[in-house]
């Protein structure tokens, strides 16, 4: 599977830009861990990019969400360790997260979430400014970008991440792409 491919196939399938630089940011955060870990930047990233191309086509069955698009990722060429990750990000399909990559996109998927509200909140509406120790003070408040679920976030943990050193991480890598993300 290609980037270039891959995200023609996610602009193919998805028109929210929101959702686009979601995805997008998960694949710059996906990156930074396999980075870390000495993992494959590249099939991880592409994790990252697909893993909610089947959001809007599956909005009237979300129980059919992130099956769709393990689906759609083997077609385009993903392996299965990729089109797993991809379906276990979703805990309603009882598929449990069991390798580094499942586990990496469950935290993941939700931090690109939290750290774009923390941008949304400021004045400049901006990650430019935007530091870990606010995004700490944000992850306590509960209705403070209420969809991103804090138990996943933290779930961090099992994959030897202290919750400092994810959001470090998450944080750096979307201001590495802030341009594309509007932020």
């Amino acid at each position: 599977m290609d980037r270039t491919e891959a995200l023609a196939a996610v602009r193919a399938r998805v028109q929210n830009e929101n959702l686009i630089k979601h995805m997008l940011a998960t694949e710059a955060i996906m990156k930074a861990i396999a980075r870390r870990f000495q993992q494959n930047e590249n099939e991880w990233g592409l994790v990252g990019l697909i893993h909610d191309i089947d959001v809007e086509l599956t909005d009237r069955e979300p129980q059919n969400h992130s099956r769709l698009s393990a689906d759609l990722a083997r077609e385009m060429g993903a392996s299965e360790p990729m089109c797993h990750a991809i379906l276990t990000h979703n805990e309603a399909h009882g598929a449990p997260c069991e390798t580094l990559l499942d586990k990496a996109l469950f935290c993941a998927d939700p931090l690109t979430g939290l750290i774009t509200a923390g941008a949304l909140v400021r004045q400049d509406k901006s990650l430019a400014g935007l530091n870990v120790d606010s995004l700490k003070k944000r992850f306590k408040e509960k209705r403070f970008a209420a969809g991103a679920s804090r138990e996943n976030i933290a779930s961090c943990e099992r994959i030897g991440l202290s919750l400092d050193e994810f959001m470090t991480l998450g944080l750096e890598a979307m201001k590495g792409i802030a341009p594309e993300l509007g932020l």
